[in-house]
């Protein structure tokens, strides 16, 4: 686990060539066909070397959910064991993190029609009048997120659309996680600085990669609209809005930068209260640390008596 940009997936293809493993891929963005270069998706000689899952299973019109994730990655888990072979499951979207390894709060499945209502109402009166209304039937939740936050915001008034309960009130009771079997948990935290750094880098990269342009086709093969899921996903969401020409070059850099950090930001919170070994990924030390780690978890799995 570890924030955007924080060399997960470097580390894990060490793993991997190391141990045999396939990548199970925890990201809510490299689900979506198409959404190559905002994702930093693994190209296809990486994923040649070593197989990866749940990375372009739906198309960029589609919606997937925590639940959904937590189903299929289970499934992907268990077939890679079948095979005698090391799941390593890598990314920063940490509510699938906690579906897979904590379950999920016993809440209503989302609802077409309703979310169509939302989205709208929402471009009809903006996204902060319906966090207002949030406000008032869900004060503790709408005082955590912002009037811009649609996608929490959605989910939110459809909760409370469909079961009547604020969502705040449903969120502890919780449905049993799977069972995953004997598992090891790293984080990799970086220096907050640091990370700022590598976040401005990887986004510039992402631009001179064509990220805009990976847009625009995309925006000419499929119905888009900034509603769905895949187009809400950082950087995308700000090319779009440079596409309709309502930012310029500058201002697309600076907001995809500034929305980057936020969503690090978000991460750092949660891995902070996530039980795992954490390290600094500019510590020299930290690889060889991570593959000494798995390698005596390895042993003992295999060797159960000798522990």
């Amino acid at each position: 686990m570890g924030p955007t940009a924080s060399g997960k997936s470097a580390l894990a293809l060490d793993i991997a060539r190391r141990f045999d493993a396939e990548v199970v891929s925890v990201d809510s963005a490299q689900v979506f066909r198409g959404l190559d270069v905002g994702t930093a998706k693994p190209d296809a000689a990486t994923r040649a070397a070593v197989p990866h899952h749940l990375v372009d299973i739906l198309e960029p019109t589609e919606r997937y959910s925590a639940a959904a994730f937590a189903r299929d990655a289970v499934c992907a888990i268990d077939a890679i064991r079948a095979r005698g072979r090391l799941p390593l499951v890598v990314g920063g979207t940490m509510l699938y993190f906690r579906a897979l390894t904590e379950g999920l709060s016993a809440l209503p499945p989302a609802d077409a029609a309703v979310r169509g209502a939302i989205d709208a109402e929402a471009a009809a009166r903006g996204w902060p009048a319906l966090h207002a209304e949030l406000a008032r039937i869900d004060p503790v939740l709408a005082a955590r997120l912002a009037p811009t936050d649609a996608q929490r915001i959605q989910r939110a008034l459809e909760v409370h659309r469909l079961s009547g309960v604020p969502l705040s009130a449903l969120q502890g009771r919780r449905q049993a996680a799977p069972a995953l079997g004997p598992t090891l948990a790293f984080a990799l935290l970086p220096d907050r600085a640091r990370l700022h750094e590598l976040i401005a880098a990887r986004f510039d990269s992402m631009l001179a990669a064509g990220l805009v342009e990976e847009l625009a086709s995309l925006r000419t093969r499929y119905a888009l609209e900034p509603g769905l899921p895949s187009m809400r996903t950082v950087g995308y969401r700000q090319a779009w809005e440079f596409l309709e020409g309502r930012i310029d070059a500058p201002q697309l850099r600076a907001s995809g930068i500034a929305a980057t950090r936020q969503l690090a930001k978000r991460q750092y919170t949660w891995l902070r209260a996530t039980p795992a070994h954490a390290y600094d990924p500019a510590d020299a030390r930290t690889r060889d640390a991570v593959l000494h780690a798995v390698e005596r978890a390895v042993a003992d799995a295999s060797h159960p008596s000798a522990r």
